[in-house]
């Protein structure tokens, strides 16, 4: 809980990644007027979402040599080094590589600032290594740290919010701004001191202007379209257009692992099973294969998918295969708690009652009931099947 609760308050300062970028192309002729420079950026931006993060390496070497001094290249390092880790946290529980860019990035914009207290520009990039440094440490549980980093964030958001430009790339800070300081408190009352201190928002007018950027944006073209994404399909009931948001967005980006089970999660969910399907088997095949990005998170996914898929078709064999895929996927990332794992243990006992193995579907039972919280419905359920065996 404590992890989601990071990630909404993180949320609201994740878009000044690629703002920054544009406040400098405006105050540089050089970067604003030079179309292959805006070209060159553009791509390798894309490239990272792509999870073609070598390519990006080498792509920003020539800005790192042009602007030595200048925050940016150093902070696209750093979003390049957070792209990695998104798909799969747990192949990257150390990436120190991602914070000392970030931190290279951070002593360049607090230079700037300490030259001009009112440069949005060095505002707008500490705000984003402040928020995405929260979310490293929220991932790897340093939660100190984590809320320490979420605080610096928002303190410089709240210092930039409300620009009147009112091109896309800085629309895009007050539209995220707008939607989750209002979304949070609903949903976590424990937050609503903390966020009574910023500005009320408007969540109909967050969304609006979320797909204003998604539509017309240079920069921020993506990374609105993935919170936007996130938005329709799990707070707004707008299954349709997230489903829609997801399949551009897997078949723009066909290499980045989030997106995939992301789109798997969704056709499964609008009861596409035999798109889900197709879509599960292809994520095992990348699993399998090794393919960046895909792991444990992508495996419970598409494993408890494909278990109930099946299930449903009475092929008991391979539902047990993908449950028994999802158990193990969950375990190797450490998501022995959610619903996912729990359900599949639940579900290889039920398979295992019907395949006349009572005391192997015991022991599914008595695993799913230890791991449960008491709480948790799945809690009941293993313990009433046991009572019954």
């Amino acid at each position: 809980m404590i992890r989601k609760l990071l990630f909404l308050t993180i949320a609201l300062t994740i878009s000044f990644s690629i703002k920054a970028q544009y406040v400098m192309e405006q105050d540089s002729s050089i970067l604003l007027n030079n179309m292959y420079i805006q070209m060159e950026v553009n791509t390798s931006v894309n490239a990272i979402y792509n999870a073609e993060h070598d390519k990006v390496e080498k792509d920003f070497r020539w800005l790192r040599y042009r602007f030595p001094n200048h925050p940016l290249p150093y902070f696209l390092y750093g979003l390049n080094e957070w792209w990695k880790i998104l798909p799969e946290p747990s192949h990257y529980p150390d990436n120190e590589k991602m914070i000392a860019y970030l931190d290279t990035a951070q002593f360049y914009a607090e230079a700037i600032k300490e030259r001009d207290e009112e440069n949005l520009e060095a505002t707008f990039f500490l705000a984003a290594i402040h928020g995405f440094k929260g979310r490293f440490y929220a991932e790897n549980q340093s939660w100190t740290k984590a809320a320490f980093e979420a605080r610096n964030a928002l303190n410089y958001m709240e210092e930039s919010k409300g620009n009147k430009n009112l091109s896309p790339e800085f629309l895009f800070g007050d539209a995220l701004y707008n939607y989750y300081v209002e979304w949070v408190p609903e949903h976590y009352p424990i937050l609503k001191p903390v966020l009574s201190f910023f500005e009320d928002g408007d969540k109909k007018l967050g969304v609006e202007q979320l797909t204003k950027v998604a539509q017309n944006a240079f920069y921020t073209r993506t990374e609105a379209q993935y919170f936007l994404m996130r938005i329709w399909a799990l707070d707004e009931g707008e299954l349709r257009k997230g489903l829609q948001l997801s399949e551009y967005l897997h078949e723009t980006y066909p290499q980045n692992a989030y997106f995939h089970r992301f789109y798997a999660r969704l056709l499964y969910t609008a009861g596409r099973i035999q798109d889900s399907e197709r879509e599960c088997l292809e994520i095992f095949q990348n699993l399998d294969s090794a393919k960046t990005g895909y792991g444990g998170t992508s495996g419970r996914y598409a494993g408890f998918f494909l278990g109930q898929i099946y299930e449903r078709q009475a092929k008991l064999d391979e539902a047990k295969k993908y449950y028994e895929r999802a158990m193990i996927s969950s375990e190797s990332v450490g998501e022995e708690e959610a619903g996912y794992y729990l359900y599949s243990i639940y579900h290889l006992g039920i398979i295992a009652e019907k395949q006349d193995e009572p005391e192997l579907a015991k022991e599914y039972y008595k695993k799913a009931k230890k791991k449960a919280g008491r709480k948790q419905a799945i809690f009941k359920s293993a313990k009433d099947k046991l009572k019954d065996l």
